[in-house]
């Protein structure tokens, strides 16, 4: 890695808020930028010198002049170096947060921006840890960071999961890839809340497993006990084997994968539960309407989708579909029972998910209370200069 001295300069436009970058925002975008041709020259991953329009040192970021952000703030010391010793530090870190906060080794070890390593996710699998850099510095640095994790960390498998949306977006491959280690040959069983969780490592979405999602699921764990769940958008059993363990007393996930209702049926039967669940696989819409033509009731109804509006642009037609969810979900609900709504689209904030799923029970006919509002869990740190850090909504309804 370079020296600092040598490292290539941008510089931000007089009107850019350098004041912002003082004071904690992470990213630099283009417009904000002077991009001359020296500047649009350098390689995507280079590490370089932000200064402000008077030359004021800002820090060292990693560039990408591919993508919209093309300076992302890895350190606020100019002269520092990236390289794996610093990376060992971040790490370092992350795990003594994580390592506090679990007392076992399945969580989120890295949460980019809020981690200080704008881009990364890292989430452990034991000693297994499933990285996606979504940005061009780690990329470059990806060696690194490896023999970084294995030092800090002690695990004997790292794995890149390149299935990310923001690595397209910074123009990276899609491929998946053993960094180091051999990956586990069967998906892996994780305890959380009580219930077993099996994680596909290789095949599976995202990096196997949402952990963000941990506390959100023990809530509803706790309104489940005695009750009949429904768990729609159940990818591989995660809020419908809380609800088992909390003692509900029968729990039916639906999804659109087969593999992913397998792995939760293996989950169930793992629990000693397979007698109380059921699954159902199908479109998340048709069956909602499939199950109301059937009459069917729950105490506990929960819907947590894919991100509908995962950008500006989706956002009007994200919220109708968040609306729709709650529409067809409400009438499934028994009377004083609980409905769960959840959104993990960065471009809908609180107020405007709150309101298109409060219009969708409106016009289901029913009335609500507001019991609880959740969010991602603490290995999920918020960066409170990047509003998009706070991504996970839960609202956990009475009807």
């Amino acid at each position: 890695m370079s020296e600092p001295a040598n490292l290539p300069v941008l510089r931000l436009k007089p009107k850019a808020n350098a004041r912002a970058i003082r004071r904690g925002a992470p990213w630099v975008f283009d417009n904000e930028l002077v991009m001359d041709r020296r500047s649009r020259a350098i390689t995507p991953g280079t590490i370089a010198r932000l200064e402000d329009n008077e030359r004021t040192p800002l820090g060292l970021v990693g560039v990408n002049t591919k993508s919209k952000i093309v300076a992302r703030i890895l350190d606020r010391d100019p002269a520092a170096i990236i390289d794996r010793t610093w990376l060992e530090a971040k790490l370092r870190k992350a795990l003594e947060m994580r390592e506090r906060l679990y007392d076992a080794p399945y969580y989120r070890l890295v949460h980019a921006e809020a981690d200080g390593l704008p881009g990364v996710i890292i989430d452990r699998f034991g000693d297994v840890a499933v990285v996606q850099p979504n940005a061009a510095w780690a990329e470059v640095l990806l060696e690194d960071l490896t023999e970084a994790l294995m030092a800090v960390v002690g695990v004997t498998c790292v794995m890149k999961n390149a299935g990310g949306r923001g690595r397209a977006l910074e123009g990276l491959d899609d491929e998946d890839v053993v960094l180091r280690g051999t990956a586990p040959d069967a998906p892996v069983p994780v305890e959380m809340n009580g219930a077993t969780y099996m994680a596909d490592l290789t095949g599976g979405q995202k990096t196997g497993l949402f952990f963000d999602q941990r506390d959100n699921h023990g809530f509803a764990a706790r309104l489940s006990q005695g009750a009949r769940v429904l768990d729609v958008f159940s990818h591989v059993g995660g809020f419908a084997l809380a609800a088992l363990a909390g003692g509900a007393s029968e729990a039916m996930s639906v999804d659109g994968s087969a593999p992913a209702l397998a792995l939760a049926e293996e989950g169930a039967a793992r629990m000693g539960a397979q007698s109380r669940f059921t699954t159902r696989q199908g479109d998340a819409f048709d069956t909602l309407t499939a199950l109301q033509d059937e009459g069917a009731q729950f105490e506990v109804v929960i819907c947590d989708p894919p991100a509908f509006a995962p950008n500006k642009p989706a956002l009007d037609k994200g919220l109708r579909a968040y609306e729709r969810v709650a529409r067809l979900a409400a009438p499934l609900v028994a009377e004083d029972g609980y409905l769960v709504l959840c959104s993990c689209s960065h471009a809908a904030d609180l107020n405007a998910f709150t309101g298109a799923c409060l219009r969708g029970i409106g016009r289901a006919g029913r009335r609500a209370q507001l019991l609880h509002t959740g969010q991602a869990g603490p290995d999920h740190p918020l960066l409170p200069q990047l509003a998009e850090s706070g991504y996970l909504k839960a609202l956990f309804f009475r009807l």
